[in-house]
């Protein structure tokens, strides 16, 4: 029996995934417990429908990010961490201090979104890569530490 799956299926498939499976499984396990509905041509017209949709909403989410993207180039945060006397810094500037400034500006970017290899723990400008949709578009963010005092 052909079924399409409503929700993801451990070692069987995914959401939206139109397979066959036996018919015992079909109507006792999967159609029962709602993971999945019989494969007909209502059900297939609506499953076409709804994966216009979810395209139309997916662009929509890319555009934003490339938007975003645009926006952050323009941003230099400025961050300040104690110095001893031969240069030598105390501290340093985590994801989670960078999300912070952010939404200070009102930008709101998720902390694991932001690939730094480390803190940033020297002086200067370090530049920030930030993963905005799905590593399809980046932006990058331009972080000035200073020293204090």
């Amino acid at each position: 029996m052909k079924v399409i799956l409503l929700k993801d299926v451990k070692k069987l498939g995914n959401k939206d995934q139109v397979l066959e499976v036996s018919d015992g499984y079909a109507r006792n396990y999967l159609i029962k417990n709602r993971l999945a509905v019989a494969y007909t041509k209502g059900s297939e017209k609506v499953l076409e429908k709804q994966m216009e949709v979810k395209a139309q909403e997916e662009e929509k989410l890319k555009e934003e990010a490339i938007q975003l993207s645009k926006q952050l180039e323009s941003i230099k945060l400025e961050f300040s961490l104690n110095t001893g006397k031969e240069g030598q810094v105390f501290g340093s500037i985590s994801s989670k201090q960078i999300v912070e400034s952010l939404s200070k500006k009102g930008i709101k970017v998720d902390k694991r979104k932001i690939k730094m290899e480390e803190s940033i723990c020297s002086l200067g400008t370090t530049k920030v890569k930030v993963d905005l949709y799905h590593g399809l578009v980046w932006g990058e963010i331009k972080v000035h530490v200073s020293s204090k005092g």
